[in-house]
């Protein structure tokens, strides 16, 4: 079995790239940069740049599923200019793939595509669900939008598309964890705002499981990437401050001063998102860390 990934140096990209050579399954790979291009019997490199529409044909040689993960950072200051990379590089990537696709004959059966739960409105009580939510009437939702209808139109060429919104991803190799353990090591650690924002996460090693099951499985829709534990920030704070042995004796941090250092891109550690993965429990899928200490027990 061979697997075309878009975005496979990200962090998600390597921790599945990882469990699928544990298995077996081997991986094509799409970058934009010539020199991270590999060539070994389980893991082939291939150049393409989306914003052109250039991309090496014989990437999908072999590949029955392709999985995007492919799109520019949000957690980079949203000047004007990197808003329309954060839009258009996951624009260009889909576009770029289906373009490619429906010049050539393949075996292409099934997409996996990366959205987020940057969709939902921010909200305190509402419990969102993949097709029973509030949408976001902000810059993040326009995008998850925009993206999710270019991933759907893949369909247009016969494989069956599946959307993963992914929520905070907690890895012991960088991303939303490290952010917030290095202030708390450096007992400068607090709650961000009111602290009572739902945050709504998933440890790494679920979520490239769950990309794997999905493959598998054969299952089509959108699913919510969350584990079914999701807790405020206050308390993702106390318990990573306790897993790692600090005390927190400072105040929260204002949403004014958020708001002043970062900008609009503030509504990433401020938004509240209370998202369910009752659907993916229902389609067989299996945590291993379905519970915030636990996880942080095996990442720190």
């Amino acid at each position: 079995m061979r697997v075309l990934i878009t975005g496979a140096t990200g962090l998600v990209g390597q921790a599945i790239i990882d469990l699928f050579h544990e298995h077996g399954i081997d991986v094509n790979y799409l970058t934009t940069s010539r020199s991270k291009i590999k060539t070994q019997p389980n893991y082939q490199g291939f150049y393409w740049n989306p914003s052109t529409s250039e991309i090496a044909p014989d990437c999908f040689d072999g590949v029955s599923t392709i999985i995007n993960l492919a799109g520019a950072s949000v957690a980079k200051r949203w000047t004007s200019s990197h808003k329309k990379a954060i839009l258009n590089s996951r624009l260009d990537s889909l576009n770029t793939l289906k373009t490619a696709l429906s010049k050539r004959e393949h075996e292409v059966e099934h997409l996996i595509s990366a959205s987020a739960i940057g969709l939902y409105k921010d909200s305190l009580t509402k419990f969102h669900e993949e097709e029973d939510f509030d949408r976001g009437d902000n810059f993040l939702a326009d995008v998850v939008m925009k993206w999710e209808t270019a991933a759907d139109e893949l369909s247009d060429l016969g494989l069956e598309v599946t959307k993963i919104r992914i929520g905070v991803v907690l890895s012991g190799e960088g991303g939303a964890l490290e952010k917030i353990k290095d202030p708390i090591e450096k007992y400068i650690g607090a709650p961000l705002g009111s602290g009572k924002q739902w945050q709504s996460w998933i440890h790494i090693s679920d979520l490239a499981n769950l990309f794997k099951h999905v493959m598998e499985n054969r299952q089509e829709g959108v699913f919510n990437g969350v584990s079914p534990n999701p807790v405020t920030n206050k308390e993702m704070t106390e318990c990573i401050a306790k897993q790692v042995k600090k005390p927190l004796f400072l105040p929260n941090v204002p949403s004014f001063a958020l708001k002043l250092a970062l900008g609009e891109m503030s509504t990433i550690v401020l938004a509240s998102q209370l998202v369910s993965s009752k659907k993916l429990t229902n389609h067989g899928f299996q945590f291993s860390f379905p519970y915030l200490k636990n996880a942080l027990k095996d990442l720190l």
